[in-house]
């Protein structure tokens, strides 16, 4: 049980530990935010007797628990006899951290008297014990959010990077605009197959429809353009470690156009390497 399967990330507040666990939980770790240390023995036990059924373990655990400073070095060396965990240390320069503090507006853990530079050193000097202890100190100070994870990835990646999660949402604009959406793309403009007598009563997914809509110069235009579009997005999305992508296209129904667009996007996007699903909305309403 040894490697990378139980990780322990600590550090200085504002060096990136959330960051951090966000990236861990799309690799497949089950995460958890500051964990009294008192109990990650009990965690590790029961993940050692199967009685969990979890294959990786992150845990985050900082400055912000109560008695953290004086428990958790007491457990390390029997955590490490019994799990083999990595302790991952996150540190950054006094001038990152109060920058960042001030960019979030959110109060440092020991400066509620004190400004938050003397809050950032008071607690450098209280985790200096424990920053020896680690396996690996990571300075995030120059390290921008997509840096950081890159350089997760390089440490912690033994295997290829999870493939982007795509669904592509086809809906009538009549019942409003998917919430979850990423990117929105009308083909209102496009010919409407609901004029046409012997189309109106079936939907996209029917052979006459999508020849209808697919042979019209417009929407030949359109999408030379869209795979364009998504062919400079998709890579960048992937590379920044976005782990799901919603793409919605929308006609007035959703019954005919947005249906064969589509089902064309989802036939495009298959032939990169992407996890690619469909949802039609609003076909039967």
């Amino acid at each position: 049980m040894t490697g990378d399967r139980f990780l322990i990330i600590t550090g200085l507040s504002g060096s990136g530990k959330t960051v951090v666990s966000r990236f861990l939980e799309d690799l497949g770790y089950y995460c958890v935010d500051n964990l009294p240390a008192t109990l990650i023995p009990s965690l590790i036990n029961l993940w050692r007797r199967r009685e969990l059924a979890i294959e990786k373990v992150a845990l985050v655990v900082d400055i912000r628990e109560h008695g953290f400073l004086t428990m958790f070095p007491r457990i390390w060396e029997d955590i490490r006899k019994k799990a083999g965990p990595k302790l991952i240390f996150l540190d950054a320069t006094d001038e990152t951290l109060v920058k960042r503090f001030s960019e979030s507006r959110r109060p440092h853990p020991l400066a509620r008297r004190r400004s938050v530079l003397e809050g950032v050193r008071l607690e450098r000097r209280r985790l200096a014990g424990i920053k020896k202890m680690a396996d690996e100190v990571i300075d995030t100070s120059q390290m921008s959010i997509v840096q950081l994870k890159e350089t997760l990835a390089r440490r912690f990646e033994r295997r290829r990077r999870p493939p982007l999660h795509v669904l592509v949402v086809s809906f009538g604009y009549k019942y409003g605009i998917p919430l979850d959406a990423d990117l929105i793309f009308d083909t209102r403009f496009l010919p409407n197959p609901f004029y046409v007598e012997d189309l109106r009563a079936k939907n996209g997914k029917s052979r006459k429809v999508r020849d209808f809509v697919l042979n019209a110069p417009e929407t030949k235009a359109f999408l030379a353009e869209l795979q364009r579009f998504l062919g400079f997005l998709m890579p960048r999305f992937a590379a920044e470690g976005k782990s799901r992508l919603v793409i919605a296209i929308g006609c007035t129904g959703g019954k005919h156009r947005s249906v064969v667009l589509a089902e064309s996007v989802k036939d495009t996007l298959q032939a990169g390497k992407y996890d690619i699903k469909v949802d039609h909305r609003d076909i039967y309403k």
